[in-house]
């Protein structure tokens, strides 16, 4: 077992016995094994624990393990507990979600932080059977049947060689202490259901059903290769980045995204489902205005094109400015400037610099989103006029829109961020002080 460890190690080139590799270990049977196999292998380790507190006194016998083990090995002990029921109901995730985020984010915190080259990770041969079946389960593209990959970035997998069956004979060989985590038996888990009720069935019908698996995972990575190669070709032509958005235009690839393959693999990471693309169709065909929401984005038509947004986290929709200083709370605010006003200032012209009579433009400011009915006097024009109508006026896309800050003084709107400033507060030959306020270019 041993040698079969180094040599997987080796052919996939994870890590060379120089390397200070963080052991990922929960005192499960397969991270035990891991961490026996990897002390005799590498020339450092650590150990890193998580504590999710999710089964009371077993959590803490599984850490008295881990630590036992770290310790009679002169290893380095790392752990973390972690609020991950309040994290998945502030995400609005599944609890096995929210422990992957919150152990993969730690890991990579620490690796950096004490200078780790690799995360490794006790995933094993079964691991790839479960995980294809889960992925087809919910749909997937050819990524999700691809199987697990040895490595990724800084995580490796050094196990993903043997089966449980080998992990146990070894465990019993060497004996290895471990604990049984009691959810494993559980059948209310997906993955526990395919592990204890649908393998089985298949491999009744087929003895070598997980070698079966494992090799049509290989196969389909490599025609993932093939596919992203493909992808990447497209995405060239197709997808344009415009500030913080993502732009497509279909019209570049009419002729390849006729296959709902090409379209899905564009937009998977954009939160797109199997189950919304033929909603992307339609998008696609749609007229200016009509939107698509996944998981983590939203894509709106706007005329020949879809812009891809990511869906907001930020909740702050209005600043009150008090005093100067309070500019800089803003984070699209660059700076800001009182200063008297001299005959031979020249004005700038750019629209993220806002120059106002500063005896008209009077504190306390108020810098929000505009809202319907709101209205001003945009310089060089006549008469007020809705900003609904003046950035419809301006082909504004609907993100765009969205996007649009206004500033208040005395309940007039006195700017538009990044558009105009209203012609009642602009420098005149009677103004004595300006305020200069410069912005960060706001993004579509």
């Amino acid at each position: 077992m041993r040698d079969k460890f180094r040599k997987y190690i080796s052919e996939n080139r994870l890590a060379g016995e120089d390397d200070k590799i963080l052991l990922a270990v929960s005192g499960g049977i397969d991270s035990m094994v891991m961490a026996h196999l990897s002390i005799s292998t590498f020339k450092e380790t650590g150990i890193a624990h998580c504590n999710f507190g999710l089964r009371g006194t077993e959590s803490e016998l599984d850490e008295t393990l881990v630590r036992e083990f770290s310790d009679n090995n002169n290893i380095p002990f790392f752990r973390q507990s972690f609020d991950t029921t309040g994290y998945a109901k502030e995400k609005g995730i599944s609890i096995q979600m929210a422990a992957r985020d919150l152990r993969y984010s730690w890991f990579e915190e620490l690796r950096k932080r004490d200078g780790y080259d690799y995360v490794a990770i006790a995933h094993n041969m079964n691991d790839i059977v479960e995980t294809f079946l889960l992925n087809l389960s919910r749909g997937t593209g050819i990524s999700g049947l691809a199987g697990i990959k040895p490595r990724q970035n800084k995580i490796i997998r050094p196990l993903l060689f043997a089966s449980r069956k080998e992990i146990a004979d070894y465990q019993r060989q060497h004996d290895i202490r471990f604990r049984e985590d009691s959810s494993n038996a559980e059948i209310k888990y997906k993955r526990n259901r395919i592990r204890h009720s649908i393998i089985p069935i298949f491999q009744e019908i087929n003895p070598s059903f997980n070698n079966t698996i494992i090799e049509t995972a290989r196969r389909f990575s490599e025609t993932e290769n093939l596919l992203s190669a493909f992808i990447t070709a497209i995405e060239d032509r197709a997808l344009v980045t415009e500030g913080q958005n993502i732009i497509f235009r279909p019209d570049t690839v009419s002729e390849e995204i006729k296959n709902t393959t090409v379209l899905f693999e564009l937009f998977r990471n954009y939160g797109i489902r199997s189950s919304q693309l033929g909603e992307l169709e339609k998008l696609i065909r749609a007229k200016t205005g009509s939107s698509l929401h996944t998981g983590t984005h939203r894509l709106v038509k706007d005329r020949n094109r879809i812009i891809i947004t990511r869906n907001r986290t930020e909740n702050t929709e209005s600043y009150n400015i008090m005093t100067a200083e309070d500019f800089y709370r803003v984070p699209f605010i660059d700076s800001v400037e009182f200063t008297g006003y001299e005959r031979d200032y020249i004005i700038p012209l750019e629209p993220d610099i806002a120059c106002l009579d500063a005896d008209l433009a009077c504190f306390p400011f108020q810098i929000r989103k505009w809202q319907e009915g709101d209205a001003f006097y945009p310089l060089g024009m006549k008469g007020r006029k809705k900003i609904s109508d003046y950035l419809t006026d301006k082909k504004k896309s609907l993100p765009a829109k969205e996007n649009t800050w206004v500033m208040i003084s005395e309940g007039n709107i006195i700017w538009v961020l990044g558009e105009r400033i209203d012609n009642r507060y602009r420098i005149t030959a009677s103004t004595h002080d300006i305020i200069i306020i410069r912005m960060k270019k706001l993004r579509d």
